[in-house]
């Protein structure tokens, strides 16, 4: 009976959200930088649902290596009562890291600013991505200048979630500094340089550590370790059993709504 009962609220739950209407404003310059590929690229996509308020917002930067990939809202976020917010940044190698880092940190700057225009609460703001998206993410939680830079306390994030994020220099940034991609180095473009104990929660996902791409797991896991070591006590670390660097992204959702869901208990 009790779970027949779970069922039909399961299915309730699922008709209210699928009854929603969601809309979609798309390309929305979130920069006051003036060069021509700034103008190009600096947009953004937010899909929300109308006439709601108080909702939890999700920002997504895109994966491809800090070199491609372009702004996208994931099937697996929509429909589920968020207002998602996919974000375009300057690529690798038309510019440096550090534009590209600035670039992430203004376009959360936006949403701070803009989230109840689409229904959000600036109390409930998750900002995570895949693979070079997770490092943006990992890079804004963990460096607090870059936020700083446009009024917003890193902290004022209710968690970040990175998929698959580099947590040593990003192998791309390396390679415009004359280094193999397996030459592993941590400089102030590693997040795990700027490990700290004062921060909001920091969900790290990774695929499995023998299909993850260059070690990508057992650099989390020791990121994981020294945030711990330092002191925070709300790093959680999974590893996905059986999945690659690209196959764990669907998993990896069903992660992310349950840690966004623990925290949003406490909002």
């Amino acid at each position: 009976m009790k779970r027949l009962f779970f069922i039909i609220a399961c299915c309730f739950l699922a008709a209210g959200l699928s009854a929603q209407e969601y809309r979609w404003a798309r390309d929305i310059a979130y920069t006051t930088k003036d060069d021509a590929y700034a103008r190009e690229r600096l947009k953004l996509d937010v899909y929300y649902p109308e006439g709601k308020t108080d909702l939890p917002v999700v920002v997504w930067f895109h994966g491809g290596g800090l070199e491609a990939g372009a702004k996208e809202v994931p099937n697996e976020l929509r429909n589920r009562g968020y207002v998602v917010v996919g974000v375009n940044y300057r690529l690798l190698p038309k510019v440096t890291v550090d534009q590209t880092l600035d670039d992430a940190a203004e376009a959360v700057a936006w949403v701070f600013r803009h989230a109840a225009d689409y229904g959000g609460s600036v109390r409930k703001i998750f900002v995570t991505g895949h693979s070079a998206g997770g490092y943006l993410s990992m890079m804004l939680c963990l460096n607090k200048a870059w936020l700083a830079k446009y009024s917003v306390d890193a902290d004022s994030v209710a968690a970040y979630i990175p998929f698959s994020g580099q947590a040593i220099t990003h192998y791309n940034v390396r390679k415009m500094q004359g280094l193999d991609a397996l030459k592993p180095t941590i400089d102030e473009y590693a997040p795990l340089y700027w490990v700290r104990k004062d921060c909001p929660p920091f969900v790290l996902v990774c695929g499995d550590r023998e299909l993850e791409l260059y070690g990508r797991y057992d650099e989390n896991q020791y990121l994981a370790r020294m945030m711990k070591l330092v002191g925070h006590r709300q790093t959680v670390l999974y590893e996905l059993q059986g999945f690659d660097h690209g196959t764990m992204v669907h998993p990896a959702f069903g992660l992310l709504e349950k840690h966004m869901r623990e925290v949003l208990k406490g909002k």
